[in-house]
């Protein structure tokens, strides 16, 4: 409870005959009563108002968010005083955050029910939570800013963006990933596994005819078969200091996250099935494969609080833990961040050692402000010399992946906020070139 500006300015109004008291007893007595007068006018004010206290609050929204998305929160209220009041609502989100429609507004009405929706877009992935919840509202005359606070403390997990799946999965229904920028293969050839016998279609391939089953049926039969299942994609997802760079306020970390869990989802909907070994200097988190659509799940619930690291990658014990961790052959998606050539070259050698029996993508992350300061006019010398150096950069590393290119392996050069599709569209085009 404190007192409002109008109480204060009364106050101050009743002071003035009190200072003339001083000369005048007449003057200084008038002041007291007025001064008695505001203090009693002030506290029956206090008592016959609504007290936010009174005001019953209930909190609902989901133990799980998505980062970067818009989460709906929804706040009842609940009035149990006996005349209406009208209170001003604020809540206390995860930090860092973004919220809209908060603080707002409500006029509740004697033993009246009402509720307001506001919405949280998480920054950062992990576990979180919401904390209190703050009421204020002013006494009849206005004299006092009446406030209460409620514990409401709920803890909340923060996922990468998983709503992004429920897109995709949309989209694949509805035949429409192009959309998502996912790009489609078109089959070449046929898968190795037979599923079934069918009556021979104008589309089909000569050699597809079974004529055993033709003879016995007295027509066309072809046989049926299916891409591969039960593949085994490995995602190797780097965890060190390169993948702190941010772009438009999300890291390449988080870039690089939400891209594994789409893939994950579309390969696990393939019948493959995934796993994920994220590394730094150390081995920061290990998921063993699995298979299933509902497997998306786990893998969420245990990659959602990991973050990048200060630290140098060390590629040499990425090479180690895979081949000890991995043994059968698997698709490796290797996920960085290249900072120069060296770092390039150093990825480059390790790749190269997993390729054996693996079959390994080399996803890297563009340098966006790099390759736009290519795009200056230099103004003056040292913007020259900076663009020069950036050119030299730039070309060091495409040679570097032209040559890595050379040597088998896949590499995929792309723009951070584009990883998500170019990787679903790389994952397609090898299981339809049945290259694993």
């Amino acid at each position: 409870m404190m007192p409002r500006p109008l109480q204060m300015l009364l106050y101050a109004a009743a002071a003035v005959p009190l200072l003339a008291g001083i000369f005048d007893a007449t003057a200084r007595d008038l002041g007291i009563l007025a001064t008695v007068f505001i203090f009693l006018v002030s506290l029956l004010d206090r008592l016959l108002s609504p007290s936010p206290a009174n005001i019953h609050v209930e909190r609902d929204t989901n133990d799980v968010m998505s980062v970067g998305a818009q989460n709906a929160v929804t706040l009842r209220l609940h009035n149990c005083n006996r005349s209406s009041v009208h209170v001003q609502v604020h809540d206390e989100p995860p930090e860092p955050c973004t919220t809209s429609d908060l603080p707002f507004e409500l006029r509740l009405k004697p033993n009246q029910r009402r509720h307001s929706v506001y919405h949280v877009q998480p920054h950062q992935r992990g576990r979180n939570r919401f904390g209190s919840v703050y009421l204020r509202g002013h006494s009849r005359l206005g004299l006092w800013t009446l406030s209460d606070v409620r514990e409401l403390e709920f803890p909340v997990r923060i996922y990468p963006d998983i709503q992004a799946v429920h897109g995709v999965e949309l989209l694949a229904r509805q035949n429409r990933l192009a959309e998502a920028g996912v790009r489609l293969s078109r089959l070449r050839g046929r898968g190795n596994e037979f599923e079934r016998l069918r009556e021979y279609r104008r589309e089909d391939e000569y050699r597809s005819i079974d004529w055993k089953a033709t003879a016995r049926h007295q027509n066309l039969i072809s046989r049926e078969y299916v891409v591969e299942k039960n593949q085994t994609i490995i995602f190797l997802l780097d965890c060190g200091r390169s993948m702190c760079n941010e772009l438009d306020g999300i890291t390449h970390f988080d870039r690089a996250l939400n891209a594994i869990i789409l893939l994950s989802y579309v390969a696990l909907r393939q019948g493959d099935t995934v796993g994920v070994l994220a590394f730094s200097n150390k081995i920061e988190r290990w998921v063993p494969p699995v298979r299933g659509v509902s497997a998306a799940q786990k893998l969420i619930r245990q990659l959602y609080d990991l973050q990048p690291t200060y630290e140098a990658s060390d590629y040499n014990l990425l090479v180690e833990e895979t081949h000890r961790r991995c043994r059968k052959r698997a698709l490796l998606i290797l996920v960085s961040h290249a900072l120069d050539e060296v770092h390039l070259k150093a990825m480059g050698k390790s790749a190269r050692q997993l390729k054996r029996p693996h079959l390994v993508i080399n996803a890297l992350l563009q340098n966006v402000p790099l390759n736009e300061r290519l795009d200056g006019i230099p103004q003056t010398d040292l913007e020259a010399f900076q663009i020069a150096a950036a050119a030299g950069m730039v070309a060091s590393q495409s040679l570097e992946i032209a040559q890595l290119q050379k040597q088998g392996l896949l590499m995929l050069d792309t723009l951070p906020e584009q990883l998500s599709a170019k990787l679903i569209s790389q994952y397609l085009d090898i299981k339809a070139r049945h290259l694993l």
